[in-house]
């Protein structure tokens, strides 16, 4: 079993530190303690999620012991990073029901029969009150508010609760308890797995090695990809949406996509560029994209599903590929399509877009559109024609 492809275990990765130390390891040919934590603030996981699960994939392919751990304690406490505000606590009921699905859904990527999956709460909860104390005594404020967010928050004057001082250090432990060789985490993490390293110094442990991933860009290519902000592909959403979705990507998105979601070899993506650098149509390569992302969410029956169904709506209706590409807001209740037109300037006013609706102009993602009322929520992102000609891409997040 091939241990110490390097190259492999570096594809769309950001940083690997240190470099040269994981590659020691990796030289003494025994498998590494490969961790990755993943806290379940939210009941579904969206494709953003899964950049981390692939790269643990493939480090599980090549011979490694792979930990999947769920974060129960951690979410207790909440993940500042990122947050210009105290995250609110979930309850133990919604973290329980949370992980339940996480271990339903990641066993669609990583082979069951070769992942650890652990929970935090196993050895911080058995911590007393004195060994938190002593945990906490590791660092001090001013280390804490090195770390980027924190820093912000304090020089605007926001709030920082003292329990997500914690979140960092307990993050740190559990690779103490799990004896982790390499940690795995988006770049936004870089603080919290260094942090890792040190309490395992602290252990008498050899430090680990990081390795940290890109944040995988939602619909509209701009923020990362979130369900708070609407711009996500959830992997349990319908096959038909998923595909839709992701046939929506822009063609400069659709590389991003390839590199940290598709199991196709380096190669073969290089191969892929060339031909649409040389004129290939980009929509060939979303086609396999889509096809191969909903194939393993779903099964080849419904890929194959999918690719027919989306082209029926658009047989004789070619979309261009340069079409203008536009992020709206929508509120909770969602967004009426009239007023959807009129935003995306395909109408002039809201009586123009149901006089269109009413006179069979108007498409969305193929389909003539029928109902006057019909609601467009955040999350939703579709592809709107006035006539033969007009096209918008549309991607709407929450306001």
């Amino acid at each position: 079993m091939k241990l110490d492809n390097l190259a492999e275990i570096k594809r769309g990765c950001e940083e690997l530190l240190p470099e040269e130390e994981f590659a020691a390891r990796l030289r003494e040919g025994r498998p590494l303690r490969v961790k990755a934590g993943f806290d379940p603030t939210a009941p579904d996981l969206h494709l953003g999620h899964t950049v981390l699960m692939n790269k643990l994939r493939t480090l599980q392919q090549l011979g490694h012991q792979v930990i999947f751990l769920i974060g129960d304690f951690t979410g207790l406490i909440g993940d500042p990073t990122g947050r210009n505000d105290t995250r609110p606590p979930l309850t133990p009921e919604q973290i329980a029901a949370n992980a339940d699905t996480y271990r339903e859904q990641v066993f669609k990527i990583l082979d069951p029969a070769r992942t650890e999956v652990a929970f935090n709460s196993t050895w911080m909860g058995a911590m007393s009150s004195a060994d938190m104390i002593r945990l906490a005594a590791s660092h001090t404020v001013a280390r804490m508010l090195e770390r980027d967010d924190f820093a912000k928050r304090y020089k605007s004057g926001l709030p920082i609760a003292i329990h997500e001082f914690l979140y960092p250090l307990v993050q740190g432990y559990d690779s103490v308890a799990l004896r982790a060789d390499l940690e795995l985490g988006g770049t936004d993490q870089k603080f919290n797995l260094l942090m890792g390293r040190e309490l395992q110094k602290q252990a008498g442990q050899r430090p680990q090695a990081i390795l940290t991933m890109p944040l995988l860009e939602g619909l509209d290519g701009v923020q990362k990809m979130s369900k708070s902000k609407g711009n996500y592909i959830g992997i349990t959403e319908p096959p038909r949406d998923m595909f839709g979705k992701l046939m929506s990507v822009s063609d400069v998105l659709m590389w991003r996509y390839l590199e940290l979601l598709s199991f196709e070899p380096l190669e073969t993506l290089l191969r892929w560029r060339r031909e649409v650098d040389a004129g290939r149509n980009p929509r060939d390569i979303k086609v396999l994209l889509g096809q191969e992302l909903v194939g393993r969410f779903h099964g080849a029956e419904a890929a194959r599903w999918a690719l027919e169904d989306f082209e029926a709506r658009f047989r004789g209706n070619a979309i261009p590929d340069d079409i203008p590409e536009l992020t709206l807001n929508a509120p909770a209740e969602g967004l009426p399509i009239a007023q959807l037109l009129r935003a995306s300037g395909l109408t002039a006013s809201t009586s123009e877009a149901l006089r269109l609706i009413q006179a069979g102009g108007i498409r969305l993602d193929g389909a003539k559109v029928e109902d006057k009322g019909l609601m467009l929520h955040a999350g939703t992102c579709c592809v709107l024609q006035k006539g033969k000609k007009d096209y918008r891409r549309i991607t709407l997040v929450p306001v």
